[in-house]
């Protein structure tokens, strides 16, 4: 099982301070962080794509090069590209690019983006929500399959017999769908033949059992192969050296992050009760010392059977240093012990 980290570069205001990281700032760490777990050991390391002021990332193709030219063996992929609002052929090749830069290790994560400020920004109508992403993945998988392509949408100017350049070295190059709970969603991706990211930002991980269900019988309906079906994990959390320090670290910059987004959609505020059940053994964090980060990942593995877990260390800005002392322990400690519990050689 691969075993990452994924962050969409937080630039939130410290509650403890009232300071806020600029994005200069931010992104040198972030390019910090990805050097660190590609040092001790980590599989994956992927970057979000938001176009708000909270987040420093809008375009992940950029600082996955940016990271590719600090790192030699870690797999740099987007978490996710917004591909409803972007155009599938620049997507392509930035992607290609990033293929060939890094020598083989770039990966696209599809998803139709859990806000919704790009379709405005690119000139989109959420109306066309669900249409948007189904098109355009469609020509994603034509572009990667053929050097010259022939395709008609509804949303995207036609090509005929239209050469795409420049090529990736991995063939194909890997796409992945990521989900954050819709069964057709999950369907699609079976259907299709490709791997599945499952986002489990809360409630117990136990109740999204039936998409990996779903996943499995729609690959096995459409003929693809079993063995080759993979599905990816991705969760919030954070660990330090002991409970406390995790727990008392993480708390105020989660609480005002899922806050304020709550504000937005209507959610209720985060509650310390609440965020206490969901940092325990059946709850969707996996937050705490390295042992209870080791513990909720091999139960999650019973849940799902999954080939990839994928840990957001930072819901809101943490302080750098404790980034990298977290990064430090899931590549040191969590990892090996990890690999060692599945019988993969440490």
């Amino acid at each position: 099982m691969e075993l990452g980290i994924y962050s969409f570069a937080e630039t939130t205001i410290d509650p403890a301070t009232g300071s806020r990281t600029g994005a200069a700032e931010r992104l040198q760490h972030l390019l910090e962080e990805i050097a660190l777990a590609d040092q001790v050991g980590l599989d994956v390391y992927g970057v979000g794509e938001h176009h708000r002021p909270d987040f420093a990332v809008s375009a992940p193709a950029v600082v996955l090069a940016a990271a590719a030219a600090r790192t030699s063996r870690i797999r740099l992929s987007s978490a996710v590209s917004v591909l409803s609002s972007d155009d599938p052929v620049r997507v392509f090749q930035e992607f290609s690019t990033l293929d060939l830069l890094s020598n083989g290790r770039a990966e696209i994560m599809a998803g139709r983006g859990s806000f919704t400020e790009s379709f405005p920004l690119f000139g989109y109508d959420l109306n066309d929500y669900d249409a948007l992403f189904a098109e355009k993945l469609d020509l994603l998988l034509a572009l990667r399959a053929n050097e010259r392509v022939t395709w008609r949408g509804e949303h995207r100017a036609a090509l005929k017999d239209q050469p795409v350049y420049p090529r990736p070295l991995q063939d194909p190059l890997p796409v992945w769908i990521a989900i954050g709970g819709t069964p057709q969603s999950a369907a699609r991706a079976g259907m299709l033949g490709l791997p599945l990211a499952i986002a489990i930002i809360g409630g117990e991980p136990a109740r999204f059992t039936p998409f990996v269900e779903i996943y499995r019988d729609a690959w096995a309906r459409a003929g693809h192969d079993p063995a080759k079906a993979r599905v990816s994990i991705n969760s919030h959390g954070f660990l330090a050296d002991t409970e406390q320090e995790a727990a008392e670290s993480f708390w105020p910059r989660y609480a005002d992050v899922m806050g304020r987004i709550g504000r937005e959609r209507g959610w209720p505020p985060p509650s310390r009760a609440h965020f206490d059940r969901e940092r325990g053994p059946s709850g969707a964090l996996l937050l705490g010392s390295p042992q209870q980060v080791i513990d909720k990942i091999l139960y999650e593995r019973e849940l799902f059977g999954m080939d990839r877990f994928l840990l957001q260390l930072s819901v809101g800005t943490m302080p750098h240093a404790q980034m990298l002392r977290a990064i430090e322990l899931y590549g040191t400690v969590v990892a090996p012990a990890v690999r060692k519990a599945l019988g993969h050689e440490v």
